[in-house]
């Protein structure tokens, strides 16, 4: 299966092992949890699946790679312990608690969550000596005589023994007690994760031609070349930091992270042929509606690698300002919350609500703070909290200066805001249509019509953005290329202005 179907899969076992009867006990005891089994090639993402269900599912998330443990760190270490049995004293060997376990204790205590994932990578290449110990925690749950924590789930990962040399083959009796997950490189379920994390324009346009320089090992007599989804993600991320401060990419910079030299030399030359692509078209003029006549018919005649730079180029300016929307939108959800809140408990006429200010800013901050440390902040949290503190921040600078924070003073900072979002709103759907108008005009119904189509159907953001502020011109595409738009539950509804009604108000916007 693919990464995304590997990723379902586990999810689903996920919610089954979490799931609890009425009087709160799990319906499947600890022994009867298999622990997932997660085997794969390198860099295809495993450890970042998991990493995404934990968040998913609002639980904690431990993770450890067993090649650094030993049997002393795994199970802890040995001390004499004095006991007395039947009146006689004896000196009994016992163990510390393992590294392991008490690092699950001490995301408890830092998070308060007291369920959670607890993930150990690289398990087939343990070294033999800590193997039986392994069986035992496989079954058990159980490090020495430290049990994990009851709601914690064991998932597993590895290698195939073609990809490290350190690989042992399991016996049936191991397997027999792992959720096995087998998961090979797809590109197609890799370029849904690329778009919707809006990996550099550049590589997704460039595996579209070269799709088979998606993951690719090869041993040669220099050694082994290989280029895996893992490759193409952290290059993306450099690429946008460099782009951002001036530095050059190239195949010095490339061949760094595609280590395959021949791959590497293709997609620096495709590169600069894309650097000259995004100065020729400006995409910011087409989604302006800007675009000088001649362009549209310059594509038409154009070929196929650059048709499909400009859709490239295309899909990621509508999904970052239809993300960068989106996410002020739950920015202006969170605070909507609650000054709804502060309104309910103190009423709109008090005098003063800097308080009641200060403090939900003091709750985000140790919120956000929290979460980041543990690993679990998301994006859009991590969004809508900094843009609350921010606001927040602003508001009570009337106390600094004297004056007092009424709630006539939150209100109107508040519809200020909801202006602004309105502007970008409408801002994005105008760049919408005009990029669909511009598609229109240069691809008709071809090819790369359907992949802008199917890049904006990929990104939640712009999927979310769609489904709550409508797009004609997106409706119209994907039902002429019979695509299933899903349902109205893909984005939260906000009230825009309305703090005076009660509950969760209504959004005011038409599609």
């Amino acid at each position: 299966m693919n990464i995304r179907q590997a990723k379902e899969q586990i999810k689903y076992a996920m919610k089954a092992y979490f799931s609890k009867d009425e009087y709160g006990n799990y319906l499947l005891p600890t022994e009867k949890q298999r622990p997932v089994f997660l085997l794969g090639a390198p860099g295809i993402g495993k450890t970042a699946i998991i990493e995404q269900i934990a968040q998913e599912l609002d639980v904690a998330f431990v993770s450890y790679s067993m090649t650094h443990h030993t049997r002393q760190s795994a199970l802890g270490l040995p001390f004499i312990a004095h006991k007395t049995y039947e009146g006689a004293e004896f000196e009994v060997s016992e163990y510390t608690m393992s590294e392991i376990i008490a690092s699950v204790y001490d995301m408890m205590e830092s998070t308060g969550k007291h369920e959670g994932i607890l993930f150990l990578d690289e398990i087939n290449c343990v070294s033999e000596t800590l193997t039986p110990a392994m069986l035992q925690f496989l079954q058990y749950k159980v490090f020495g005589r430290h049990r994990v924590p009851e709601g914690w789930i064991v998932v597993t990962a590895g290698n195939p023994p073609e990809y490290n040399r350190t690989v042992h083959d399991f016996d049936i009796a191991t397997w027999d007690r792992l959720k096995r997950v087998d998961v090979e490189p797809d590109y197609d379920a890799w370029h849904a994760y690329a778009v919707a994390t809006q990996v550099h324009p550049s590589i997704i346009s460039y595996l579209e031609i070269e799709r088979d320089h998606f993951y690719h090992v090869e041993t040669t007599i220099d050694g082994v070349s290989f280029v895996t989804a893992r490759s193409w993600d952290d290059l993306s991320s450099m690429i946008k930091l460099s782009e951002q401060h001036g530095l050059p990419v190239n195949d010095l910079l490339i061949g760094q992270y595609i280590q395959d030299a021949g791959i590497a030399k293709r997609f620096a030359v495709y590169y600069d042929l894309f650097t000259k692509y995004r100065s020729d078209y400006q995409v910011d003029q087409i989604l302006q509606g800007q675009a000088d006549a001649a362009l549209a018919d310059r594509v038409r005649r154009a070929g196929f690698d650059e048709r499909v730079s400009l859709v490239g180029m295309l899909s990621d300016a509508l999904c970052s300002q239809l993300r960068d929307t989106m996410l002020r939108e739950g920015g202006i959800a969170c605070v909507h919350r609650d000054l709804a809140d502060i309104k309910e408990a103190q009423g709109e006429d008090v005098a003063d609500i800097a308080d009641e200010i200060e403090e939900r800013a003091s709750t985000l901050s140790a919120q956000l703070k929290r979460d980041k440390q543990a690993g679990l902040l998301t994006s859009e949290n991590y969004a809508a909290w900094e843009f609350a503190i921010d606001f927040y921040t602003r508001i009570l600078q009337d106390r600094e200066a004297g004056a007092p924070v009424g709630f006539d003073r939150a209100r109107e900072a508040f519809e200020q805001e909801v202006a602004a979002l309105s502007d970008s709103v409408d801002d994005a759907k105008r760049s919408l249509a005009n990029a669909f108008s511009f598609a229109d005009e240069a691809f008709a119904n071809g090819q790369e019509m359907v992949v802008l189509v199917t890049d904006l159907a990929a990104n939640k953001h712009a999927l979310a953005f769609i489904d709550e502020h409508g797009s004609d011109e997106y409706f119209a595409h994907s039902a002429q290329l019979d695509f299933n738009v899903r349902e109205s539950d893909l984005a939260a509804r906000i009230g825009m202005l309305d703090l005076d009604a009660p509950g969760a108000p209504e959004s005011s916007n038409e599609g």
